[in-house]
């Protein structure tokens, strides 16, 4: 995914100004920066999501795949097909940890029962979920602690066989153990998915991120390979942010 000159406005107020970053294939890349500095704004645009807010406007460029995004012949609910997204909460449908998983593929036309068992099983397993759920499959989503939610409604994106998974702060309301899980998980998920993540925790987008870009008042101030951002980066500001000297 390339992004350049990507500019958003709800309303009069601008929110991103002038954004420019590669998305690499096969990678984690992290976003970083503080509250209010545009991070979930541009990780929202990237599957259109902000299309769903009034007055919302954008200008530039974002391409996947050699495609524009907002280019007038995209299909949006393909777009979002390829391009999946899991939020800041758990969102799990109420209904049973097997309709919850097997929802989209139904909806995208799927209905020979043992297709669907078959996408249940693979996404579960993929989301380190499985062995903890499939004797229970037919219980309530709701009835999960909030890690295994989180990892559900992370199952319950790959059965669809996105391209990109956006993670918008998935695990701020989860404990440390169901936070080293998702942690665990995003990076086994890397050899099949391309991975971006919007993180307020500075040390887990170390820990995770082949790539990461620092984000302030709606600009990209630098984007760079992880370890030269947290070790070395070109940009005064990015470097007092990351040794705690503002944000």
């Amino acid at each position: 995914m390339d992004i350049v000159g990507f500019n958003l406005w709800y309303g009069e107020k601008q929110a991103l100004f002038d954004v420019g970053m590669n998305v690499r294939k096969n990678k984690i890349t992290a976003l970083i920066g503080p509250s209010g500095c545009g991070k979930s704004t541009l990780i929202r645009c990237m599957n259109r999501m902000n299309d769903l807010i009034d007055g919302c406007r954008v200008e530039g460029s974002m391409f996947f795949q050699g495609q524009d995004i907002y280019g007038k012949d995209t299909d949006v609910m393909a777009l979002r097909k390829r391009i999946g997204m899991i939020f800041q909460k758990p969102n799990p449908f109420p209904m049973s940890i097997r309709d919850n998983i097997t929802y989209g593929p139904r909806i995208h036309g799927i209905t020979k029962q043992s297709e669907l068992d078959e996408i249940m099983e693979r996404s579960l397993k993929q989301a380190a979920l499985w062995d903890e759920v499939h004797d229970r499959l037919e219980q309530s989503a709701l009835s999960l602690s909030g890690g295994q939610q989180q990892r559900l409604c992370i199952a319950r994106t790959l059965s669809i066989n996105p391209e990109v998974i956006l993670m918008d702060e998935p695990t701020s309301a989860l404990d440390p153990i169901a936070t080293a899980k998702i942690e665990d998980l995003a990076i086994s998920l890397e050899k099949d998915y391309t991975v971006v993540i919007v993180t307020h925790n500075m040390q887990q987008a170390a820990r995770i991120s082949d790539y990461t870009g620092f984000m302030y008042m709606g600009k990209m101030i630098e984007f760079d390979d992880t370890e030269k951002i947290f070790n070395k980066p070109s940009e005064d500001l990015t470097e007092r942010y990351i040794t705690g000297r503002f944000g």
